[in-house]
């Protein structure tokens, strides 16, 4: 399962997946076992295939079916859905399954390639970036922010309010103490940039570790520890104006974020993963961004699935 595919046999199996689900025939099955056969990349994408096939096996109807959904039209659909679960299985398996069955978590949110700012009632403003959730918690005793998902920009009200505001994630506490921060949640961790102001640190497990940080650094923490505050990256708040800037970035990592504002599947060939790039690049318009990066360097967007999956290659 952890050997590479290729893009091509993944969406041929995908193929044969949705065709053996719709009334194939004898001769069908009998094709598809040719196709297997004559090639070891068929062979270990049908391995993926099966695996996804098995796991939806134990999921109940009403979950399982929107994956092979047969209604007129949506084989094209149904082919994506399955390449981007057999990119991921077995190890993503248990994050697709929750997502489908839960409904998408906090109760502010923005979708993929949205931001969307919002005003409290005490008049403290939250702009939150690229697929973001947040639960507001106003009490007589606290204001609370929950980061459930994403990164978010806070701009704490400046009419004077006794209760204390807190922003929080699974890894500790932040207060503000009249400020501007960015805070961005990562898989274990969570990172906090102070532009204005400073913001009070406390993991969620260790209370006694308590940091302050000032304005223009920033740190990351997890839930026992808080890494010492570095000078604040001017890139990292850039998404707040739709931009994307790089400073001999590797374009493997400059994937990786413009990867949060877009739908699909961004990847990069390893030959260029090391590629340096500098610029500012639009994330309200990542086509344009992708156009923009294979103009200046030399490498090639190659599209699958009608643009779903495209991944940067060596140009040649």
């Amino acid at each position: 399962m952890n050997a590479r595919v290729s893009p091509k046999a993944l969406e041929q199996a995908a193929e044969w997946l949705v065709r053996l689900q719709d009334g194939a025939t004898s001769a069908d099955h009998a094709a598809c076992e040719q196709w297997r056969s004559s090639d070891p990349q068929h062979a270990l994408a049908w391995e993926r295939a099966e695996k996804l096939m098995s796991k939806l096996g134990t999921l109940p109807p009403e979950l399982a079916m929107p994956v092979l959904s047969r209604a007129p039209g949506s084989r094209r659909a149904a082919v994506t859905r399955i390449v981007a679960l057999m990119l991921t299985v077995p190890a993503g398996w248990a994050a697709w399954r929750y997502a489908e069955s839960q409904p998408w978590a906090g109760e502010i949110h923005t979708a993929t390639g949205e931001r969307r700012l919002v005003t409290l009632a005490d008049g403290t403003s939250v702009t939150l970036n690229t697929a973001s959730a947040i639960d507001v918690r106003y009490t007589a005793e606290e204001r609370l922010i929950v980061l459930r998902n994403g990164e978010i920009l806070v701009r704490s009200a400046s009419t004077p309010d006794a209760r204390p505001l807190r922003v929080s994630t699974a890894e500790g506490l932040m207060q503000p103490l009249g400020t501007v921060f960015n805070v961005r949640r990562h898989a274990c961790s969570t990172e906090l940039a102070v532009l204005e102001g400073a913001v009070r640190v406390t993991p969620a497990h260790a209370a006694q570790n308590v940091q302050v940080i000032g304005a223009g650094t920033q740190t990351r923490f997890n839930a026992r520890h808080i890494a010492p505050a570095r000078a604040i990256d001017p890139a990292l708040s850039a998404w707040t104006t739709g931009m994307l800037l790089a400073d001999q970035m590797r374009l493997e990592d400059l994937v990786a974020e413009l990867s949060r504002y877009r739908k699909g599947l961004l990847r990069v060939d390893p030959a260029v993963a090391s590629l340096r790039v500098s610029g500012a690049f639009p994330i309200t318009d990542t086509e344009r961004t992708l156009d923009m990066l294979v103009s200046t360097y030399p490498v090639d967007a190659v599209q699958r699935l009608r643009g779903y999956w495209i991944t940067l290659t060596p140009r040649g």
